[in-house]
């Protein structure tokens, strides 16, 4: 056994622990479940017995996990450093995670448009969290104040928009993947032809 095969059997034993802690269950309860002697299970996630496919594949299921994520290697990117777009004032992260997923924060000073038309409907699913400042979510015909800390969940099928009151405001939004090629293709329609 390499020493990294040794890092990720360690790994591998201490996330078992580690979830059935999560879970608030004793040795018992989850060998209980995942069909194993609570004496072979104390022996898996103490090191002292081996670790076979076919018990892994148990005690994901029985962790409401999956084997992919219970092997998963520790990342070798935690630190994530964001794409800047300076002419709209944006910073964005990509979710490694979840590769459909994206981060991004953005500084607004205009309050959201007058005009219905210039909204904005397509797929997908937003949310985001005003970082400080007052924010106004025009949503269908409604309208939303979110102020600093709290946040919003909606579905970007909804004509939206977004905008600024009281001064300039920060937002952390996040973005599926529906949702943020609805944004890029808006970008690209905005930008003035050169």
């Amino acid at each position: 056994m390499t020493q990294e095969d040794g890092q990720l059997d360690g790994l591998v034993r201490k996330r078992i622990r580690a979830l059935r802690v999560a879970q608030g269950w004793s040795l018992e309860e989850l060998a209980t479940r995942a069909n194993l002697s609570q004496s072979s299970l104390s022996r898996i996630e103490n090191g002292q017995r081996r670790l076979a496919l076919d018990q892994l594949v148990t005690l994901a299921r029985a962790l409401d996990t999956t084997l992919d994520q219970l092997v998963e290697n520790a990342a070798d990117e935690v630190v994530i450093s964001p794409t800047i777009d300076a002419a709209r004032g944006l910073l964005r992260w990509p979710v490694k995670g979840d590769p459909g997923l994206s981060v991004m924060r953005q500084r607004m000073t205009d309050p959201p448009p007058d005009n219905p038309a210039r909204m904005r409907a397509h797929p997908g699913r937003e949310w985001m969290v005003v970082l400080s400042g007052t924010a106004v979510l025009l949503l269908g015909h409604r309208r939303y104040r979110i102020e600093t800390n709290q946040a919003a969940e909606f579905p970007t099928m909804m004509p939206h928009a977004i905008g600024a009151e009281g001064g300039p405001c920060e937002i952390l939004g996040i973005f599926d993947r529906d949702a943020r090629r609805g944004h890029q293709k808006d970008a690209a329609a905005e930008a003035p032809e050169g």
